[in-house]
């Protein structure tokens, strides 16, 4: 796919995770868990790979924060995410491969990641792994998400449109 296009919808994504966390979060301590973001973080690892998918997750972040919709918590759990589902994408080549790559990559490693931002940055106690409930129902639902629309867009075969090659 040529570079604008990856760019474009790369901005796109960015576009609809912004405008849409202030309307879809939910509250869970310090965090504010955001489903969309994930959902996100799938179709970009499928459709536009590593690089522009961490591109569009840490958008989204930035965004947030300087909006004041979300919490220094997103970008680890966010980034991480988006890579390794891109990444995990790139050898399997399915769907299911991407959502389950967003799902350990944000439910577990990147709330794993979180805890040094609570408790070196913001002075909160917190356990190693007392972000990673919270995380994971976040990146599951997210995740389902995403894996639901790709099977719809690659069965419609509306994905070669959008990204120029047909996998199923």
């Amino acid at each position: 796919m040529f570079s604008t296009r990856k760019l474009t919808l790369t901005a796109m994504f960015t576009a609809v995770g912004t405008i849409t966390s202030h309307l879809v979060f939910i509250p869970v301590g310090f965090a504010k868990i955001f489903p969309v973001q994930h959902f996100l973080n799938v179709l970009s690892a499928v459709m536009l790979g590593p690089f522009y998918a961490v591109l569009q997750a840490s958008s989204v972040s930035l965004l947030r924060n300087l909006m004041g919709t979300g919490s220094l918590f997103a970008f680890p759990g966010s980034m991480i995410g988006a890579f390794l589902a891109a990444i995990v994408y790139q050898k399997v080549k399915k769907p299911g491969a991407a959502a389950i790559g967003e799902v350990v990559g944000t439910g577990i490693f990147g709330a794993m990641m979180s805890f040094p931002l609570s408790a070196l940055i913001l002075g909160q106690d917190v356990a190693l792994f007392g972000f990673v409930p919270s995380f994971l129902v976040s990146s599951f639902t997210g995740g389902i998400l995403g894996y639901c629309l790709l099977k719809v867009l690659i069965n419609h075969n509306a994905f070669v449109t959008i990204t120029g090659r047909l996998e199923k």
